[in-house]
């Protein structure tokens, strides 16, 4: 079944998840490229924005909103802690970007957001994720543009605020709510908590997308099955994998495919994803952000360390070109590697970062230190 947002249909119910750093422009292509070509598609996010950087027109901000000329769906996340701002920054994206869809953060746990009162803090202000909600909604409505959001089950266990966050998006008029199984204070570790998906989809009318753990195409049916998700979000499972979505698009067409590409097949996919940040960023700046995703390419594969380290450096599509050739084309995927985490995990924080007396009123709106211009990883 087609993911529907609205007026907005979505014919694999895949959305790729905005990360900080990961989702620009040349990955998102490379991605769509995947899907592609199964002739299906999903909707691929760009990296988290702020609304006040946005509004206030903030240099770095307007550049981290740079589209392929493959997108023809232009969806973006946008996070704030200020109504006004959000609205305004909603009206932006729909009438000067061409945006066809806006997702709101409330998932985000990294502690330079949380201890504004931002990201996964927020939903804790029942008050003020309304009147975020409705002013964006309101915003977009002109534009017949959906609005979703993204959260997490709450700050802790001890307080927890999804189910509330579902219904307050359901009566702001949000097309859907993507749930990110574990809390704040999990940050990614340990497993996500599939069952808490499951109770949104049983507490809300509108769709409710699943987040956390969909390692390969087979969790993400099995997340759909369990739960009642209309859809899912993948993250970390795809970094060093674009070829994820083309075995995702496969698995909700109900076909059985697992890729598992060669050494030689990798290396050509580490080749084209460099060539598209050097076509979005120029060369230079291009490679350097390449660097990032060397070791989840190659994760699992014998490469050497100083072939790793050295591709780890480079900073041309030559040197690019010369390191890739020293590897065995025909070495196998390596299958342990299915299944498993990629990216960070680490262990669940002590305490979450939060403004001074935010737990003390659930209901009101809230007071939230401005936002800052800042770029930060999804949820």
């Amino acid at each position: 079944m087609p993911l529907q947002l609205g007026s907005l249909s979505v014919e694999t119910p895949v959305v790729l998840a905005p990360m900080a750093g990961i989702t620009n422009a040349a990955y998102r292509r490379l991605c769509l490229e995947q899907m592609g070509a199964r002739g299906a598609d999903g909707l691929f996010v760009c990296e988290m924005i702020t609304s006040r950087g946005l509004v206030e027109g903030d240099a770095m901000t307007k550049s981290m909103l740079t589209f392929d000329e493959l997108e023809t769906v232009r969806s973006v996340q946008l996070y704030g802690t200020d109504p006004a701002y959000v609205g305004k920054a909603t009206e932006i994206l729909c009438a000067e970007y061409g945006v066809a869809h806006v997702d709101l953060n409330f998932g985000c746990p990294v502690p330079k957001v949380t201890r504004k009162g931002g990201g996964g803090a927020l939903p804790w202000k029942r008050g003020l994720l309304g009147e975020i909600l409705e002013a964006s909604v309101r915003a977009a409505a002109p534009y017949d543009v959906p609005v979703t959001m993204k959260t997490r089950k709450g700050i802790d266990d001890d307080h927890l605020t999804y189910l509330d966050a579902g219904r307050i998006a359901q009566e702001s008029g949000v097309a859907a709510i993507a749930l990110h199984g574990r809390t704040v204070q999990q940050a990614y570790s340990g497993v996500a908590d599939w069952e808490s998906i499951a109770e949104l989809v049983a507490h809300v009318d509108i769709p409710v997308l699943g987040n956390g753990d969909i390692w390969e195409a087979a969790d993400a049916l099995r997340m759909v099955e369990q739960t009642g998700a209309a859809g899912v979000v993948v993250g970390r499972g795809c970094l060093g994998r674009p070829w994820l979505f083309r075995d995702l698009a496969a698995a909700f067409a109900g076909e059985s495919i697992a890729t598992l590409p060669t050494l030689g097949e990798v290396a050509a996919m580490m080749r084209r994803h460099a060539e598209l940040l050097s076509r979005h960023m120029g060369e230079e700046r291009g490679c350097k952000e390449f660097r990032k995703h060397v070791s989840w390419y190659l994760k699992g594969f014998r490469a050497g360390g100083p072939l790793r380290h050295a591709l780890a450096l480079v900073d041309s599509l030559a040197t690019l070109d010369a390191l890739l050739a020293e590897l065995d084309p025909d070495e196998s995927f390596p299958v342990g590697e299915l299944g498993t985490p990629r990216g960070r995990q680490g262990a669940p924080r002590r305490h979450v970062v939060l403004p001074e007396g935010w737990l003390g009123d659930a209901d009101g709106s809230g007071t939230c230190v401005a936002e800052d211009v800042l770029a930060a990883s999804g949820g």
